[in-house]
């Protein structure tokens, strides 16, 4: 679309900003995953840093970053502690819908607030046998031009550490499809961090319950205005993640090595860190982790070029077949992309445990977390699915679908 959408000195910069603070989540997150802590503490600094804010524009107080420079710093994040890249998944969704919404006091007054700090969480699975489709949440008028809203969900990553809960749900006066912001402070909502996973244990993910929670008028926000290229911007979160475990398994398998001298009879060196077969398996662990971040900036980069479509639709400057191109552009990318990364990264993990002997499955060196951290990403959003509908794109021209449900039977779509 004509707009620069990597700034190196600006990326470098912001890389300066948080290098502190991500080397400090690094030196913690081996202890929080062993021990399911949460990284309260980390999330609020990271809140504090400005993090949340990268996306909002500078002439209202944040980074101003691009959507490849974001997802350069969330693979960065994600190689110093996976689980809280993905723990900001709904938070820069949410930063990303109010960025493409009409400008006005609303949207500023979002805007103010990622700024303060304010973090988005994010609830929209539903719990049990609801049939594909179906919305058991609901917002219901309060007789006073609000409303409140009451139901359960699951998978609500992030939740437990925002301010704010992005809250998919149904309308019981109108039956329109929702998105309820809902304050996560208040006597209406618990929050319950009872993921139990075996990977991406501390990302805050668990089940969320509403009863009368309190949501201003304002905050009640129709799920067909959202952002175009929401599945592949979440897509896009899962594919840092990846990257991120990648790069933090060649971080810590070459530590490994490096310090081991012992060898065997066998071996083709007189130490484990000369041994040119052990060095290969690193180097072959590199060499992913290398494409893993290739990909998500090319990732990034078709999201960017879905924003940009937005911008230019609003202003008139394109027409709707353009802007729609450019978002199946983004869905075709972010899925390409999750199909070959995931096995991928997967394998490589599993491969970088031939750099060591019996010691690297020591429990306390945790080594296995990137595995599990990388096996419990690529879970999300079944890749199989999605390379059946690129598939059908390649051979029939159809394009991809943006937004998908899940659920026990036919039904309509709206969930994700």
């Amino acid at each position: 679309m004509g707009t620069t959408t990597l700034n190196p000195p600006r990326l470098q910069r912001l890389r300066e900003r948080f290098a502190p603070l991500f080397a400090n989540i690094a030196a913690g997150a081996s202890e929080r995953d062993a021990t399911r802590t949460l990284a309260r503490e980390q999330i609020k600094d990271l809140a504090a840093l400005g993090f949340g804010a990268l996306r909002v524009p500078v002439s209202h107080g944040g980074a101003g970053a691009t959507l490849p420079e974001l997802f350069a710093l969330l693979t960065d994040l994600a190689a110093s502690d996976p689980n809280i890249a993905q723990a900001l998944r709904g938070h820069f969704a949410f930063v990303e819908d109010r960025l493409v919404a009409p400008v006005g006091p609303g949207r500023d007054a979002w805007l103010e607030r990622f700024v303060a700090g304010e973090l988005v969480g994010n609830s929209w699975t539903e719990i049990g046998t609801v049939a594909l489709g179906e919305v058991n949440t609901k917002v219901v008028p309060d007789g006073n031009g609000g409303f409140t809203v009451t139901g359960q969900k699951y998978y609500s990553t992030g939740s437990i550490f925002a301010d704010w809960i992005d809250t998919y749900a149904e309308r019981t006066d109108t039956g329109q499809r929702v998105i309820a912001v809902v304050k996560a402070h208040q006597d209406g909502v618990e929050l319950a961090d009872d993921w139990d996973g075996f990977g991406q244990r501390t990302t805050g993910t668990g089940t969320a319950t509403f009863t009368g929670a309190v949501v201003e008028a304002g905050h009640v926000i129709d799920f067909d205005s959202r952002f175009k290229y929401q599945t592949a911007f979440y897509q896009g979160v899962l594919l840092a993640v990846l990257a991120g475990s990648a790069a933090a398994a060649e971080r810590d398998f070459a530590a490994e090595l490096a310090a081991r001298s012992r060898t065997f009879s066998h071996g083709a060196a007189a130490s484990a860190n000369e041994d040119p077969q052990l060095l290969q398996v690193i180097g072959e662990v590199s060499a992913v982790a290398f494409a893993a971040a290739a990909t998500v900036d090319f990732a990034a980069r078709s999201l960017q070029g879905a924003y940009e479509a937005a911008l230019a639709l609003r202003a008139g400057d394109i027409d709707l077949a353009a802007e729609e191109a450019a978002n199946d552009a983004a869905e075709l990318a972010t899925a390409q992309a999750q199909v070959v990364l995931t096995p991928l990264v997967v394998n490589a993990i599993s491969h970088a445990f031939d750099a060591l002997a019996a010691s690297a499955t020591s429990v306390s060196r945790n080594l296995d977390r990137h595995w599990r951290n990388a096996r419990t990403a690529g879970n999300h959003n079944p890749w199989v699915f999605k390379a059946r509908v690129i598939g059908a794109h390649s051979v029939h021209g159809r394009a991809l679908p943006r937004i998908w449900a899940i659920g026990a039977s036919g039904g309509s779509t709206g969930s994700k």
